[in-house]
């Protein structure tokens, strides 16, 4: 028992000169660590007895810039994956209502990203020279008794019933040239509200004005074309004006 007592506190003795350096080893545990550090000459002291500061608060107006910013750049984004193709139109003019339905056939079948719009018109008689229809009847006659002033004659009230209801009419012609004449003798009296337009018969022939993807019209130029081969193909534009 007594041995088992002096081996413990030969043990605890060994174990305290070794802590304490007198074996060989150094008096500070730490120097061990400075021997092993690599670069020591790249560590740089940030603060002594400070805390080291802190990053920098973003201020409201920074805020505000930053998720502008953001909105910016997903729009963007969205946008560039929304991206829709080129439309174009073609006007196809002329086409009896067997020939115009064909071609709503082929856009059903072969080309559905197409929609066409059928219009029927009549082949045009004539022109006439007019002042657009007026809002009553009322103004209708006070718009007669100023031509009369300036010295128009040549004069009649569309009717209700018509077509132009409550325009007048200043003159019919044959030709555009005619009408241009008459346009241009009221202008020289100070009409300044009238115009030339189209007579036309009763519908006979329709157009067919074609929206779509501009990468496949000529593809369906060509479809129209070998189904109707007199048939023509002409850039959209504001309709002409109809009249009686």
């Amino acid at each position: 028992m007594r041995i088992t007592v002096f081996l413990l506190l030969l043990a605890n003795l060994l174990l305290f000169v070794w802590t304490q350096g007198y074996l060989g080893a150094s008096v500070n545990p730490d120097a061990r660590h400075l021997a092993q550090q690599l670069l020591p000459e790249r560590v740089r002291i940030v603060s002594r007895g400070e805390p080291p500061p802190t990053a920098k608060k973003k201020t409201e107006a920074e805020k505000v810039v930053e998720k502008v910013v953001e909105k910016v750049v997903y729009s963007a984004a969205d946008n560039e994956g929304d991206k829709k193709p080129v439309e174009s139109c073609q006007l196809w003019s002329k086409l009896a209502a067997g020939d115009a339905e064909q071609v709503e056939r082929l856009l059903t079948e072969r080309f559905s990203a197409f929609k066409g719009q059928r219009r029927s018109v009549g082949e045009i008689t004539g022109y006439w020279v007019f002042i657009p229809p007026l809002a009553n009847r009322e103004e209708a006659v006070r718009k007669v008794a100023e031509l009369q002033e300036l010295g128009v004659k040549d004069y009649f009230i569309v009717p209700s019933s018509g077509s132009r209801p409550l325009a007048i009419s200043l003159g019919a012609y044959r030709g555009e040239e005619a009408a241009r004449v008459r346009l241009e003798a009221l202008r020289a009296k100070g009409v300044r509200s009238a115009r030339i337009g189209e007579r036309r018969s009763e519908p006979t022939l329709s157009t067919l004005e074609i929206h779509g993807p501009e990468a496949d019209m000529g593809a369906l130029r060509e479809a129209i074309a070998a189904l109707l081969p007199k048939a023509v193909a002409a850039p959209c534009s504001e309709p002409t004006e109809v009249t009686p």
